[in-house]
């Protein structure tokens, strides 16, 4: 996925985010960057770095569902933070640098799942070998050759009973998997280092748990981690997973515009939101930061700022911090027009999500083409008259259209239920049409 082209990246997205080309666009556009700049001299790659992108829109417009959806398709280091959960260093709550430390532990997890991918016969026999050992203890040392031969056979047996399942449900003693994973949340990276010190000291990594009596089938899944920790080299994993950061890693910072301090705020009331951004600046403009892989360079990660600006300004951003985020786009809002296709089109829309619900008690929900147009027709009014919040208002909606069917599924089981425009008219028109039962009910 690493290499795709732009327009393979946009036609992905395409099929969950409805609209908000120039936002796919410029991202699809930078996204590719990364992979062409690995194609050049490591003299060039130092002075090619990443255009970070500003995404301004009103909540419910699709920011944070493509960076949900780029997380799940790019095999790259990707996480998601909201800027307003940072305080400035000196306050308690979390650092900047924390999103840094926490892209690492991603990055390091999928460097294990892609070792494990490629390791998986390696597992799978070591797992096999385990569980028969425990079932048919091996031979004492020594054992004539006529003994060793029945061992053999009798390990062959087993080993085509287990590719069969059928030791599934025997009991075995297996050791649990020590958990040595020590809490960073909000520590800082010293006092990280000191917790792993005393660990090691105290011979607490590489430890076994303690035993317990399970399945097979269950002994298979326990010995999974087991078999990762004796078959991959640990200090290998970090190293991959500390290039995969400097290389590919994706920073999307959501609410960005919670952080900006209004020109016209006269209190200025809280001083810390200022000392957040300038925390910010060294990591988006290159730094390096302390992590469980080592110390990480952040200069080529790539930062996707996003905000809806409802109550300031980009410009309300300090001046060095909105000179790293050079590329902005803006994302339109939704007409009625959008809100039917994001209704109908995605691959997992939400007219699809509520038609496999209720599938599950046996119950066909169809919807009328004219119930869709209205039902979009409604959400558009309900945002008008009060909050914009995008499409998200369709799950409000569509919530008070289904409900009455959804409680009462079991009483339905095997019948077809139609959704018509007059079912809409009747439970969403009267509200849409009085503006204060509109901002109560919907």
């Amino acid at each position: 996925m690493d290499n795709l082209t732009p327009k393979e990246i946009v036609a992905h997205l395409d099929r969950y985010v409805i609209g908000q080309d120039d936002a796919k666009r410029t991202i699809a556009v930078a996204l590719r960057n990364r992979y062409r700049r690995m194609q050049l001299s490591e003299e060039m790659q130092q002075d090619v770095t990443p255009k970070n992108i500003l995404m301004i829109g009103s909540t419910g417009v699709g920011k944070t569902e493509i960076a949900r959806r780029l997380a799940k398709m790019m095999r790259l280091p990707f996480i998601k933070v909201e800027a307003s959960k940072y305080t400035e260093v000196g306050f308690v709550g979390r650092d900047v640098e924390s999103m840094i430390r926490d892209l690492a532990t991603t990055a390091l997890s999928l460097v294990r799942e892609e070792e494990n991918e490629k390791n998986k016969e390696k597992i799978a026999n070591y797992i096999e070998n385990k569980i028969i050992e425990k079932l048919l203890p091996p031979l004492p040392a020594g054992a004539s050759e006529q003994k060793q031969a029945e061992y053999d056979a009798s390990f062959a047996r087993m080993q085509e009973k287990f590719a069969r399942g059928e030791l599934d449900h025997l009991m075995i003693k297996v050791h649990m998997p020590a958990h040595t994973d020590l809490p960073e949340d909000g520590l800082p990276p010293q006092m990280i280092q000191v917790q792993e010190s005393i660990v090691k000291v105290l011979g607490g990594y590489g430890k076994k748990g303690p035993e317990k009596e399970v399945t097979v089938a269950e002994a298979k899944k326990i010995l999974e981690q087991e078999a990762s920790q004796e078959l991959l080299d640990e200090e290998k994993l970090k190293a991959l997973a500390k290039e995969k950061v400097e290389k590919g890693g994706i920073v999307f910072l959501d609410e960005v515009d919670k952080i900006a301090v209004s020109a016209n705020s006269q209190s200025r009331q809280d001083p810390s939101k200022e000392g957040v951004q300038r925390d910010l600046l060294p990591i988006v403009e290159g730094s390096a930061v302390s992590t469980k892989l080592g110390m990480v360079n952040t200069d080529h990660i790539l930062f996707i700022a996003a905000g809806a600006f409802h109550l300031s300004k980009p410009s309300d951003l300090i001046p060095e911090l909105q000179g790293r985020f050079p590329l902005r786009v803006e994302l339109e809002s939704l007409n009625e027009e959008t809100l039917y296709r994001i209704l109908t089109e995605p691959k997992n829309s939400l007219i699809k999500q509520y038609q496999a619900l209720l599938k599950v008690e046996d119950v066909e929900l169809v919807f009328e083409e004219e119930a869709l147009r209205a039902i979009a027709h409604y959400s558009l009014l309900a945002n008008e008259k009060t909050e914009d919040i995008g499409a998200r208002r369709l799950h409000t909606v569509m919530e008070k259209i289904v409900e009455e069917i959804s409680f009462d599924a079991d009483m339905h089981a095997g019948e077809t239920i139609t959704i018509t425009k007059a079912l809409v008219d009747e439970k969403i028109g009267n509200v849409v049409e009085d503006e204060d039962m509109t901002r109560y009910i919907l």
